[in-house]
């Protein structure tokens, strides 16, 4: 079941829905339990009737008796292991979400080639170029329409490029989400590869994804996508979710070195 929630003052949403795998996945290692419990007291009643009932002449071989128990300890113990990593991937979700709503709000940079045409704002990227080039730029429509095709010239580093709607034949392009291509050559002719960003706010956040997805100008990113952020508060949070992600790692190698 997906709710949405619309916080009025910032214009901001937040979806939120049941990751149905993770119940899914969770519910049957509670089965899983549950039954190698049951299993194993059966396994224990017939271990503890055939030791009743053995031949005083031909007794059973009790080393047999120990490597099974011992294969039946070692699987409920895997079984543990799955319970709890089920459990610490459960808490290290929860904590991306956390630091996922705090990016309501902030101005950032992400890497990516869509930008937004509006009425009064025109479609704006950054490209970043290692030296200076001539760019071929190609601009579509989000039905696949070429809107302009052009050239630009490149210095090195950062710098911005906007476009404000009017198509290559002078025509007026609506409102709505257009994306930039760029090849670019240098000057001896060689190719440049150039770095396509948008910059812009972070108007909702998808928790049932994993990882969140933040939507900036109308398209959905993951939190990896995010090249930069004006707020200082929010590149601490990023940082504290990278350091998460770090440990959740290294968790899991740890429970794959015992299983």
């Amino acid at each position: 079941m997906t709710t949405t929630t619309t916080i009025p003052t910032t214009g901001t949403t937040t979806t939120n829905t049941t990751n149905s795998t993770s119940s899914t996945a969770s519910a049957a290692g509670v089965a899983g339990s549950q039954q190698l419990a049951g299993n194993f007291n059966t396994f224990l009643t017939l271990l503890t009737t055939q030791l009743q009932n053995q031949n005083p002449l031909d007794p059973l071989d009790t080393n047999q008796f120990t490597q099974q128990l011992v294969e039946f300890s070692s699987v409920e113990q895997q079984v543990n292991m799955n319970s709890n990593l089920q459990t610490l991937i459960s808490l290290q979700q929860t904590s991306e979400a956390t630091s996922a709503m705090q990016f309501l709000g902030s101005n950032v940079t992400i890497s990516g080639k869509t930008a937004t045409l509006a009425a009064n704002s025109p479609a704006s990227w950054s490209l970043n170029s290692p030296s200076p080039a001539t760019g071929n730029i190609t601009i579509t429509s989000s039905t696949g329409q070429t809107a302009y095709t052009g050239t630009v010239s490149l210095n090195s580093g950062n710098q911005t490029y906007s476009w404000n709607g009017q198509g290559s034949n002078g025509v007026t392009w609506p409102a709505g989400q257009y994306t930039l291509a760029i090849t670019a050559s240098g000057t001896n002719g060689q190719p440049v590869t150039v770095a396509t960003q948008i910059q812009g706010t972070v108007s909702g956040v998808d928790l049932s994804q994993n990882p969140p997805q933040l939507t900036v100008g109308g398209q959905d990113y993951p939190i990896s996508a995010i090249q930069s952020i004006n707020n200082t508060n929010l590149s601490s949070s990023l940082g504290t979710l990278n350091s998460s992600l770090s440990s959740l790692n290294s968790s899991l190698s740890t429970l794959n070195t015992l299983i």
